[in-house]
């Protein structure tokens, strides 16, 4: 079967493990920026949503290299904080913050509303950049609560605080196989590959 070169905008090697994963036995040679790049690019996200800083980055790599690009733009959304960090979730704690940062950022923040229940959702979008002006886009989301502290050693991001609604495990203790059933990105991507299956048949494949 012929494999098809395509390029995730991204250089975070967690996202990249997910979504090789979920995109398992497509005919896809997938790559990251960091195998088409160095230093990585910053590509600017001035998107107000989530789908429009996923277009941004598709449509960015696609443009400088003309290969099908898929980018995701995802975040944390909590109630109690107003939907914060939103499609601020990576620079919540500034810029070039570690996961560590983040969270307690975040778990600070929540402490202070603590009569408030602490549910809250991963959202997702996912865009594959086909051509200039084709491309196809998906969402996903995952509700859930934030924990009191971080918990377990898998995933990354915010997956140590966040229990997704009916489990008791957080994101990064679940097994990887469950979280990708259940996730934000999961469900995104699946959508995404169920639409690329009607388009291009089973093999999604170019014509």
């Amino acid at each position: 079967m012929d494999k098809y070169n395509l390029i995730v905008a991204t250089g975070n090697a967690g996202k990249l493990r997910e979504i090789k994963e979920i995109f398992s036995g497509l005919p896809f040679d997938i790559s990251s920026l960091r195998d088409h790049w160095n230093p990585l690019p910053s590509i600017p996200e001035t998107g107000a949503t989530f789908l429009e800083n996923a277009r941004i980055k598709a449509m960015w790599v696609f443009d400088k290299t003309g290969v099908w690009s898929l980018a995701d733009d995802s975040g944390l959304e909590v109630d109690c904080l107003g939907g914060e960090p939103g499609v601020r979730s990576a620079r919540y704690a500034g810029e070039g913050a570690t996961d560590g940062a983040k969270i307690e950022k975040l778990l600070r923040s929540v402490d202070r509303c603590a009569s408030v229940p602490r549910a809250a959702r991963f959202r997702c979008a996912v865009v594959m950049a086909l051509a200039a002006g084709d491309e196809i886009a998906c969402e996903g989301s995952c509700e859930g609560s934030i924990t009191d502290k971080p918990r377990g050693t898998d995933g990354f991001g915010y997956d140590p605080v966040f229990v997704p609604a009916g489990y008791s495990k957080t994101f990064a203790e679940l097994d990887s196989a469950v979280k990708n059933s259940i996730s934000h990105r999961g469900k995104a991507l699946a959508a995404l590959r169920r639409m690329m299956d009607e388009r291009f048949g089973k093999n999604s494949g170019r014509d």
